[in-house]
């Protein structure tokens, strides 16, 4: 390209307008200033113009339909959209109408003038992806800057069937993410199959994946669907997928390589054309090392990572969030809250150890159970106390065992999404239990089975056969 580029920013902020001006100036770029879309769209019917940068709500033209008309009549010249509207709902009508980048306001200018070099550098073609036909509603809610980068990533993902990890803490919306995808993605017209592993007795993982035949096992008295067969031509949403056992992880690889397996107990080999989204809240990396992940499965799966902030990275997204939850509240039957400034500063500077999740149903129990239309910090501060199980001095020292499995347990119910835990919680605490107690037997016998299996009241058999299962490393001390 030969002289300075000309690029046309359309945008109705005068403020803005001067800001672009001005940076894009610096970087060497010849600029031309429009306050609408009906003279940005002159330049362009004229030929105007290498690149365009333009805001979506403008006084006469709404700039996402804008990009259509330029696509047809000038389809090789690139349009960065800029928005204060930064929800993900943007981000994906952004990118189906083929926009080069989706750019949230605020924007960092730095990141901006890198933004415009590629798009003049990129001389392909980027066709719109096939427009899908979205609802005015939010399946994730934040407008952060940690959110914004979660938007334009899924944006990009949407029209591709790349097999995305999605990982993060419990509660921050794994499977929020993982249905975004599927709803706006090529595949939204087939299934979405959700399938948690660590609800799942072990033994059972492979058959509830890939289905059973009649006598495959005990139990087996007819032929079983397993979850591939019923998201075929859909999305297969494997969550906890650290907690799959080693040889459905063997399995599970066999499918990604080949794209076909075989029911237990069946020997005829079945084709499948399903997208796989993966999530973890463990660290793969370290159960890689640890050698309770295969290495070969994780990079299948890892192809396209996500991860999702926890909320006290986004802590600027909860009184967005808790406006959302108190309206769909209301649309659900419950009263319509609001809160007050000193109760959401409370709100602000708490841990939210179970995330999104747990604002969400406390913000659920402030509507339901207070009569108050303005909730106070005064019934903040005491949900938020009842819901750590702490009393007024906070001690804990005298708590019984089973004191404690209680607590713990009311914890799991009240970060449930809709307060109600997912099923199999009772194999699930089983497992947890089992595990540390067998554990740190071990531990303090020095890994002496025999010890063990007597302090446990377990038979020697049964005590290998539980660490074989439960991939428990047992460090042998000296006697």
């Amino acid at each position: 390209m030969s002289g300075p580029s000309i690029i046309l920013i359309a945008d109705d902020d005068r403020a803005i307008r001067m800001v672009l001006e001005r940076a894009l100036c610096r970087a060497g770029h010849d600029v031309k200033l429009a306050s609408n879309a009906r003279t940005l769209w002159s330049w362009v019917a004229d030929g105007e113009g290498d690149l365009v940068i333009t805001d979506v709500v403008m006084p006469d033209e709404n700039g996402l339909d804008l990009i259509q008309r330029i696509r047809e009549v000038r389809p090789n010249l690139k349009v960065i959209v800029m928005s204060a509207q930064n929800t993900l709902l943007t981000a994906v009508k952004a990118n189906e109408r083929g926009a080069y980048e989706y750019l949230p306001k605020p924007f960092d200018l730095t990141e901006l003038i890198g933004v415009v070099d590629r798009a003049l550098q990129d001389t392909s073609d980027g066709e719109p992806t096939s427009p899908v036909e979205v609802e005015e509603q939010l399946p994730l809610i934040g407008r952060s800057p940690a959110m914004q980068n979660i938007y334009r990533m899924l944006a990009r993902l949407m029209s591709t069937d790349l097999t995305v990890m999605i990982t993060g803490e419990s509660g921050t919306g794994k499977e929020l993410v993982a249905r975004a995808l599927h709803d706006y993605g090529k595949r939204r017209n087939g299934p979405f199959i959700a399938i948690n592993m660590a609800a799942i007795p072990r033994d059972l993982v492979e058959a509830e994946l890939f289905g059973h035949e009649r006598g495959a096992f005990t139990g087996a008295t007819a032929r079983g669907i397993g979850r591939f067969e019923q998201a075929e031509q859909g999305t297969l949403f494997l969550d906890e997928i650290g907690d799959m056992p080693l040889d459905a992880q063997t399995r599970l690889l066999r499918v990604l390589q080949n794209g076909e397996y075989t029911t237990v107990g069946g020997r005829t080999r079945i084709k499948t054309d399903v997208r796989i989204i993966a999530a973890t809240h463990r660290d793969l990396g370290s159960q890689v090392r640890n050698g309770h992940f295969r290495e070969d499965l994780y990079y299948r799966l890892n192809v396209v990572p996500i991860r999702l902030p926890p909320l006290r990275e986004r802590i600027q997204d909860i009184p967005e969030l808790v406006e959302n939850f108190f309206a769909r509240g209301a649309e659900d039957g419950l009263p319509f809250k609001t809160i007050d400034s000193s109760a959401m500063d409370l709100l602000l500077n708490h841990g939210w150890s179970g995330n999104v999740r747990e604002l969400k149903n406390l913000v659920q129990r402030l509507a339901a159970l207070y009569s108050d239309e303005v909730i106070t910090a005064e019934i903040v501060g005491t949900e938020l106390a009842d819901a750590q199980g702490v009393g007024a001095s906070g001690a804990l020292e005298d708590e019984t065992f089973a004191e404690a499995v209680e607590r713990h347990l009311g914890k799991t119910f009240a970060s449930s999404e809709g307060g109600l835990p997912q099923t199999g919680l009772y194999t699930r605490v089983l497992h947890e239990m089992e595990r540390p107690l067998i554990a740190l037997t071990l531990s303090a016998t020095r890994g002496n089975q025999i010890k063990a299996a007597e302090i446990l009241g377990l038979n020697r058999n049964t005590l290998r056969k539980k660490i074989r299962e439960l991939d428990i490393e047992v460090i042998r001390g000296p006697r």
